[in-house]
């Protein structure tokens, strides 16, 4: 067997460089004879536009060009490349054929704060920011609606004269007549109304993006922090620009975090791309931390009216949700596929229901656009069923851990269709439970209220139960960008030298989860070879395979299964060069920690650095096989995969402050097989640090005339570590059977069930007070005025 590295704790390889500063970010790079550029956005929420006057700004020091939406009418609308099954969208078609989205500067009108009106391009960052204040628009505001809800009604401000009613798709998943036949008969009927805030990625890095342009070869080069290089590059050349597809590099540097962010194609690459070229020089821009909070998408903005209804005993028999989802002012590139999708067919949970119905209603508002944050669609859901079934349990007074130890999918059920679309694939959830019960010593949990309250503090014990899907496998129900049934694949290309060194190549785009590293054990795990060896290459659409990028949990058992297939296709061509050198039948070949030896002779030995020397070399090859020692492979799983777990928060909460103290945070979570336990354990700590963060301190707030009022990290809170409890982790593992490493995902998954669990947590400690239910974040006022 091989030395043992898949599934093993070791250290990140990416770390000494980061950790050192020499790593490159997007901001720390400078080319010879660079521009800088610096976007004027739209003070007003809703309003046409007058006129522009850029006069003063062309005679402001160091200004080389202004541009307004007059001057870019070649550049064609950003394309929406991704609709859910089941949905219309209802938007002006893009040139092409697909669905449209926003122009690049806005024209003769600006539909929320932070809309790019114009753009300034100067020697210096400084001299381009300052000669903003040079650009003069007249505007004739408009009525302005920033609630999704309201934003349907009839008398409410139109958006766009192509999209009446602001309705831009409807969704349903589920049998409506059914769930509502359940409902009547049911012994037991709990209705609530649920706000899912609005919050801002605040990622760590601002997005950034450099434009190069080559006029003796007509080559461009884009430097961009996207989750999405390849995608960029084809809808840039092909949909945007309207330039060769060969004509275009795209490079991402280091990436300081995303969360699901830069997974989008933005306004700033088509433009930077556009002015590199007409001034013949390269362009910079990155962007300010307001600019990120005012144009960045931002993500959730639910309101959820929902139905649980069940017996006496505690049985769920049926769900109905109607969600009213904000859209912001324009759909975003990758499309609303998190309220519709992601959300209706996620909002069953761990719970067996066989009466579930979803629908949503997407909506424009004057407000930055929506799109997925970490946990996308699944948060969102898990925040509705997981205060539902307590609110359950408590209108029938049963244990809300005994309510779901009985709803729960039992293990003889699997594989199970939930009724909205998805279809589980493996797992024990009731061990996850008890698990977790036990680490907590639930059950005598109650014994600590009576001396937390001598202390002032009302505690409480939440539960957040969750099955996420992950691994964005197959997606016939996610739609495609031309309407057909699709897939989104791993890709990889591994290329083993004549030295014994490996090169392998994704297309897979990591921006902080650690994939260097995984990816280099799967390869150094079946191909026995030393992974100091391994050399991953990507980020660089010249010499990066295809690919779909990263997101949605999908990198380990996708990317990482098209490894481990890549590698035994390695280890096929290498088994029979060395059956050929040893003269025996392949089968007789055996492959051991990177060496090959006939099976009844271990001590006649090559190793992958002599085949693939001999093969590089065609040193007497055998008929039919070809030198060299690599391969390019791809990967479609044959389905998602499910991963899986339960969350328990205790909390205090101050009965004079209404201040909320996590005080113990629990989780045990099922991602399957782990290929780095170490990474994987930083991956949930991020996603209990988020849901902490957002639910208790993080909404992104909009005033009735679409003033964005938490614009920077001064308005806007976020938590900080002295906020947090130390993280008490466990797994179980249920491998899938969807991919060869039995691996779900593990990114963004264990995110769903934070927020659930510590709104239950607060919820439970102001029980005594007739606190039934609180919409997040829940500050320290909401809190005290709740209790009051």
């Amino acid at each position: 067997m091989n030395k043992q590295i898949l599934g093993t704790p070791i250290k990140r390889r990416e770390d000494p460089q980061l950790l050192k500063g020499e790593a490159k970010f997007t901001a720390d790079i400078t080319l010879p004879n660079m521009l800088h550029l610096a976007v004027l956005h739209s003070t007003e929420a809703h309003a046409n536009i007058k006129s522009i006057d850029t006069s003063a700004a062309l005679e402001m020091p160091g200004v080389v060009r202004v541009i307004t939406g007059a001057d870019v009418s070649s550049i064609l609308p950003l394309p929406v490349i991704m609709n859910p099954g089941g949905a219309e969208a209802k938007f002006p078609p893009h040139p092409y054929g697909l669905p449209g989205a926003q122009t690049v500067l806005a024209t003769n009108k600006v539909r929320y704060v932070g809309d790019f009106v114009a753009v300034v391009v100067a020697e210096t960052r400084q001299q381009a920011y300052d000669a903003l204040k040079g650009v003069h628009v007249e505007y004739e505001p408009l009525p302005v609606v920033t609630d999704a809800e309201l934003a349907l009604q009839p008398d409410a401000p139109q958006l766009h004269d192509t999209v009446p009613g602001n309705l831009n798709q409807y969704a349903s998943y589920g049998d409506k007549e059914a769930t509502e036949k359940a409902i009547a008969s049911s012994e037991v009927v709990i209705k609530q109304k649920i706000r899912i805030p609005r919050v801002i990625a605040n990622s760590s890095e601002t997005r950034a993006t450099i434009a190069g342009y080559n006029p003796e070869t007509g080559d461009y080069t884009l430097w961009t922090n996207t989750q999405i290089p390849h995608g960029n590059r084809f809808l840039l050349s092909q949909l945007v620009l309207g330039i060769p597809f060969n004509k275009l590099r795209v490079i991402v540097p280091e990436m300081g975090g995303s969360y699901g962010s830069k997974g989008y194609l933005y306004q700033d690459t088509a433009i930077a791309l556009f002015l590199a070229k007409e001034l013949g020089r390269p362009v910079k821009w990155v962007d300010t931390r307001k600019g990120l909070a005012r144009t960045t998408v931002h993500s959730h903005d639910h309101i959820e009216y929902a139905t649980l209804a069940g017996n006496k005993d505690g049985k769920i028999t049926a769900l109905y949700c109607t969600n009213y989802a904000n859209l912001g002012a324009y759909p975003a590139t990758n499309g609303p596929g998190a309220p519709t999708s992601l959300t209706g067919r996620s909002v069953t949970g761990a719970y067996a229901i066989a009466h579930p119905f979803y629908e949503v209603y997407c909506a424009f508002t004057n407000t930055v656009q929506t799109g997925p944050i970490r946990g996308a669609g699944r948060t969102e859901a898990h925040c509705v069923i997981e205060r539902l079934v307590d609110l359950f349990a408590d209108q029938i007074g049963l244990d809300p851990a005994e309510v779901r130890r009985k709803n729960m999918v039992k293990p003889d059920q699997f594989p199970y269709e939930n009724g909205l679309g998805w279809t589980y694939d493996t797992g024990n959830y009731e061990v996850a439970l008890d698990k977790a019960l036990a680490m907590v010593d639930y059950y005598n949990i109650q014994n600590l209220k009576a001396e937390a309250k001598q202390r002032g503090k009302y505690l409480g014990v939440g539960i957040g139960s969750y099955v996420a899907i992950s691994g964005v496998g197959p997606s016939p129900v996610m739609g495609s960008m031309i309407g057909l049934n699709g897939s989104t694949w791993g890709s990889v290309h591994i290329r083993v030298h004549p030295t014994g060194d490996v090169s392998l190549i994704t297309g897979s785009q990591p921006h902080g989860q650690g994939h260097v590293t995984t990816l280099s054990q799967v390869a150094a795990q079946e191909l026995g070879i030393d992974i100091e060896k391994i050399e991953v290459l990507h980020s660089d659409t010249r010499g990066a395979i295809y690919a779909q990028g990263s997101y949605g949990s999908r990198t380990y058992s996708v990317e990482g299964a098209t490894v481990y297939k890549a590698c035994q296709q390695i280890k096929e061509k290498a088994r029979k060069m060395a059956a050929h050198i040893f003269k025996v039948a392949e089968e007789k070949i055996v492959f051991e920690d990177g060496k090959f030896y006939p099976q009844n002779n271990p001590e006649q030995v090559k190793t992958i650095q002599d085949i693939g020397l001999a093969l590089w070399y065609a040193w007497d090859l055998p008929p039919g096989l070809e030198p060299g020692l690599e391969v390019i492979t791809f990967f479609d799983p044959p389905d998602f995969s499910y991963p899986f777990g339960t969350h328990i928060a205790v909390v205090e909460v101050d009965e004079e402050t209404g201040e909320v103290e996590i005080v113990r945070y629990v989780a045990v979570n099922d991602f399957g097989n782990v290929g780095n336990p170490m990474i994987v354990d930083g991956q949930t700590h991020g996603n209990i640090y988020l849901g902490i963060s957002q639910a208790l301190f993080e909404e992104a707030v909009y005033d009735e005339s679409g003033q964005l009022l938490t614009d920077d990290l001064s308005s806007y809170a976020i938590a900080k570590p002295s906020d947090l409890p130390y993280f008490e982790l466990d797994r179980t593992v249920t491998p899938t059977p969807h991919n060869p490493l039995g691996a779900k995902g593990a990114g963004d998954v264990s995110n769903p069930p934070v927020a659930p669990a510590i709104v239950n947590a607060v919820c439970d400690a102001l029980s005594g007070l007739g606190v039934k239910h609180l919409d997040m974040p829940l500050t320290p006022e909401k809190v005290w005025r709740a209790m009051n």
